[in-house]
Formats: C-alpha cells, sequence, structure tokens
C-alpha cells in the first residue's frame, strides 16, 4: 500500500488520482395528485436532473433507495428508474417516516453512486415543493421541463 492509502495515481480505480468511493447522491419531489402517471413523471424528471447535474452513469450506481410519504400509493417510483433503463441496478421502495406536518405527497431518492467526485462536488437535486427540504441548496436556475422531458425520452428510447 502506498502513502496515499490503498489508492495511488497509477491505481486503475482511481481516475486523475482519485479513488473511486460510493456516495450518497440525494434528490426528492412532491406531486399534485396520487396517480400513477404523475408518479411515474415526477420521479423521471427528477431522476434525469440528478443524471445530468452529476454524470451519473447507471453503471457506477450500486443501488438505489426510494422513500414516498403515505399519501403516495398509485405506483413505485422504482418504475421510473426501470424505464429509464436502469434495468440492472438494484432498487427498493418504502415509506418516509410518518412526522406531524412533514411535506405531503412527497417521493424522496437516494442513490448510491461510485463517482471520483469529492463530498463537495455531488449536487443534491430538489424539485417542486421538496425545495422547502433544503433551501441551502436551491441555487439552481429554473429548470426547462420541454427539454428535460425531451432528454427523458430519449433515455426511453422513445421518438424525440
Amino acid at each position: 500500500m502506498s502513502s496515499l492509502g490503498p489508492f495511488s495515481p497509477a491505481d486503475p480505480q482511481s481516475v486523475s488520482g482519485r479513488p473511486v468511493v460510493c456516495r450518497g447522491v440525494r434528490g426528492a419531489t412532491t406531486i399534485e395528485h396520487d396517480n400513477r402517471d404523475e408518479v411515474l413523471s415526477a420521479t423521471r424528471q427528477l431522476l434525469a436532473l440528478m443524471i445530468r447535474r452529476n454524470g451519473i452513469d447507471s453503471a457506477d450506481v450500486a443501488s438505489v433507495i426510494f422513500t414516498v410519504t403515505r399519501d403516495v400509493t398509485a405506483e413505485f417510483p422504482a418504475v421510473a428508474a426501470r424505464q429509464l433503463g436502469w434495468i440492472d441496478v438494484p432498487l427498493l421502495c418504502g415509506y418516509e417516516v410518518s412526522v406531524p406536518g412533514s411535506l405531503s405527497h412527497c417521493i424522496r431518492v437516494l442513490v448510491h453512486w461510485n463517482t471520483t467526485k469529492t463530498q463537495q462536488e455531488i449536487e443534491h437535486t430538489y424539485m417542486r415543493e421538496a425545495t422547502a427540504l433544503r433551501p441551502d441548496l436551491m441555487r439552481y436556475p429554473p429548470v426547462d421541463l420541454d427539454e428535460l422531458e425531451a432528454w427523458i425520452r430519449v433515455q426511453m428510447g422513445e421518438p424525440s
């Protein structure tokens, strides 16, 4: 082992001298109505922004955990990840802890991603009413949803 730890700049598991480590990438969004189309559309948009802002390749994703508030029951948000081609990624859905006064109709995601990025370089993504969960991270300009939906259609193999 070198003095740099288990990885060295010549190590194939490092890029630019930085080791590949598993990082958590957080995101959340909300829906207005609990129906299948809204759950899938909102989750696809959230994942698409997370992928694009961080440069995530599904081959580097170790696993993903989705949670929903108890008022979201129409569909598993993990289906949206499958629709985006994340076929081999382990996915898990569960319920968020129900706290009085907390945000309703909320879908949260935690992506476990193998990357050389530092924790400070990770861009967590909060959309719609979920921006209230992390106002400190809201430095992004408004999202062009038409352009984002066009990107999603390409990822899903649909004509653009």
